[in-house]
């Protein structure tokens, strides 16, 4: 009887891991980059025999790699005629041999109409901060895009035809990412932190093509100091915790929290900064600190049985943002004191405390924001990224 106990709480115990779950010190898939899809308005981009080259940088590096394509938000099927992945030089064009992409060992795939695919894995050796180009060709109408709008980042429209294996000259750019939310690589340790929150996660207003938001100067930290992660970045522009208002803000964080959290493999730390958005579209009437709080706690459940650690970042000041409010000023004070001293989280990073004026605490210092007084310039994004501290991700 002792032995049968025995065996039914090992499988039990068993039965808790997740999916992602890797063994610590094993190789397994990490998210190296990431960008939400977001519902296409009205009017939104669509391609037709075209080839579309964007670029974008990895966290974190290994030996082979795997692209999640999305057609999440598309109303027909779309075709992928071909993929590719290659590097990119210091020029910032490609650098060697395109790698082809495959799907179940198929050149080009078919993706169903509000899904993801992922590709199989490919044989790509990349390091830490690298930029890598992913070509794709889409031989015929795709319909409004499935794409993250607001990029920091110029992705390249060919004339017609397949130039996934060629160079091309660009007959239009766009900055948006179309039809990928992300890359995975195969590392070890397989360990990866999500920055989950709106467009001061995004990177609103940082150099476009320079990677200077706060999660890629975290990125850059982590490398230097030899703690080898990967972050997916999670952040959509106009995000809320609540609810949702433009279809390219993205369905509500609560809303979309198990497709870009949990679903990210071997997720083990979640960083939310989130609720600004909440608070300032209520202009007078925003959402109270207790119904935000209520959609932190619920964020905390949900994680729990996953074993993902999580902490809250504190809300940025926005005095002098176009929808500033003396109420909503209160429930952002409200909601910094909770993040700060519950003990409901498993920690906090302050970036409050890390960008405001001393001053005038309800304002960013000048010299950090970018000219609406509500997201950080490059220089406030760095000091974001550098206010972290590393030992949160050991």
């Amino acid at each position: 009887m002792k032995r049968l106990s025995t065996l039914m709480l090992a499988l039990a115990l068993a039965g808790c891991a997740t999916l992602s779950d890797t063994p610590a010190g094993r190789p397994g898939w990490v998210g190296a980059w990431g960008a939400t899809p977001t519902i296409p308005p009205p009017g939104a981009r669509a391609f037709d025999n075209q080839t579309v080259r964007q670029v974008v940088r990895l966290s974190q590096g290994g030996d082979s790699v795997r692209i999640r394509f999305t057609n999440e938000y598309g109303e027909q099927p779309l075709e992928i005629g071909a993929a590719t992945i290659a590097r990119v030089g210091f020029d910032g064009l490609v650098a060697g041999e395109p790698v082809v992409v495959t799907f179940s060992g198929r050149s080009s795939a078919i993706i169903p109409a509000g899904a993801p695919m992922l590709s199989d894995p490919v044989a790509f050796s990349a390091k830490a901060l690298e930029s890598v180009s992913i070509s794709i060709f889409l031989p015929g109408p795709t319909g409004p895009c499935t794409c993250h709008f607001a990029a920091t980042a110029t992705g390249y429209i060919s004339g017609p035809g397949d130039f996934t294996r060629a160079g091309f000259e660009a007959k239009e750019t766009f900055t948006n990412r179309a039809f990928i939310s992300a890359v995975e690589v195969e590392a070890a340790p397989a360990a990866t932190i999500i920055a989950f929150g709106d467009s001061i996660t995004d990177g609103t207003n940082s150099t476009p093509n320079t990677d200077r938001r706060w999660p890629d100067i975290l990125a850059a930290r982590l490398s230097a100091s030899g703690q080898a992660r990967g972050i997916s970045n999670q952040g959509i522009a106009g995000n809320r915790v609540l609810s949702h208002q433009l279809p390219i803000f993205g369905e509500s964080a609560l809303a979309r929290f198990d497709r870009d959290v949990l679903s990210v493999p071997n997720a083990k730390w979640l960083v939310v900064l989130e609720g600004i958005n909440d608070i300032g579209m209520g202009a007078a009437a925003p959402p109270s600190a207790d119904q935000i709080i209520a959609g932190y706690r619920q964020m905390i459940a949900r994680v729990r049985p996953h074993g993902i650690r999580v902490y809250f970042a504190t809300l940025l000041p926005y005095e002098g943002a176009r929808y500033f409010h003396e109420n909503g000023e209160s429930v952002r004070q409200a909601v910094n004191a909770w993040i700060r001293t519950s003990g409901e989280a498993d920690g906090f990073i302050d970036f409050d405390a890390a960008v405001r004026d001393p001053a005038n605490p309800r304002r960013m210092k000048a010299e950090l924001q970018s000219g609406d007084w509500l997201h950080p310039n490059d220089a406030g994004y760095r000091i974001m990224g550098e206010s972290i501290d590393l030992a949160l991700f050991r």
